[in-house]
């Protein structure tokens, strides 16, 4: 058993590092002023992923932070993956036909489902990424503005049937909180759909990573994002790195 992905967040608005704090855009913490140069840091601890999220675009609906994403793909040695304002089939392509890893998909999966359907059997499971934002176990959309009545299960269980391969879980409740992620809603999850699971919201210390490290030994759980708790120092990227080797 290989050891758990970790992806440190870099969260996109208004041309800068941010934190939302359980997705309020009026509750805001600005971390950097070079969404690129954060990259590079964390590319320099040793990551070899690096979560992006487009926060105003998934606003908005449009790719707003594209070519500081494109930037990031091409000019340093990590896989990205990236979520916020990709409503079309024109806006994967663009992406992933310019350096892109990963495209993560969220609220087209619940307003175009057919769509994503489409995108996952051209593209395939490696490269588009079901995004499930969640609050109170139904998923929410539209840089969480809105929320659907479809569970998170369900929709899950509806790609894993389409071909998806991976999903990244957010308990919006626990997104920028530094209170622990969600561990029992990622395990039912995980049990439900089969799906690679990324566990997304929440993370707070090196035992929260180690708790999911061991949960994912029994599991499909497969990577976890940090964010905050990097930018508020409760740990570094290359401490996060050791501690999910442990498990």
């Amino acid at each position: 058993m290989t050891s758990i992905q970790v992806y440190p967040a870099i969260d996109m608005k208004g041309g800068k590092c941010v934190r939302l704090y359980q997705g309020d855009y009026k509750q805001e913490t600005i971390y950097g002023d070079s969404p690129f140069d954060m990259a590079k840091k964390f590319a320099d601890e040793g990551a070899t992923w690096i979560h992006l999220v487009d926060l105003d675009g998934a606003k908005d609906g449009e790719k707003i932070h594209a070519n500081e994403v494109i930037r990031i793909a091409k000019e340093l040695p990590v896989s990205v993956q990236i979520g916020g304002g990709i409503r079309s089939k024109e806006d994967v392509s663009y992406y992933l036909n310019n350096g892109v890893t990963r495209v993560i998909i969220g609220s087209l999966a619940i307003a175009k489902p057919e769509l994503v359907a489409e995108l996952l059997e051209e593209f395939g499971g490696e490269r588009i990424v079901i995004g499930l934002d969640a609050k109170d176990g139904m998923v929410a959309t539209h840089g969480w503005l809105e929320t659907s009545s479809q569970s998170a299960i369900e929709v899950g269980q509806y790609f894993a049937t389409k071909g998806a391969k991976h999903v990244i879980f957010t308990d919006i409740a626990t997104d920028g909180t530094l209170q622990g992620p969600n561990l029992a809603a990622n395990k039912e999850l995980a049990e439900a759909t089969g799906l690679s699971v990324i566990v997304s919201g929440g993370i707070s210390s090196l035992e929260d990573l180690g708790e999911v490290a061991k949960l994912a030994k029994d599991t499909t759980i497969s990577g976890v994002i940090t964010g905050k708790a990097l930018y508020n120092n409760r740990f570094t990227l290359t401490e996060a790195l050791q501690e999910v080797t442990k498990w």
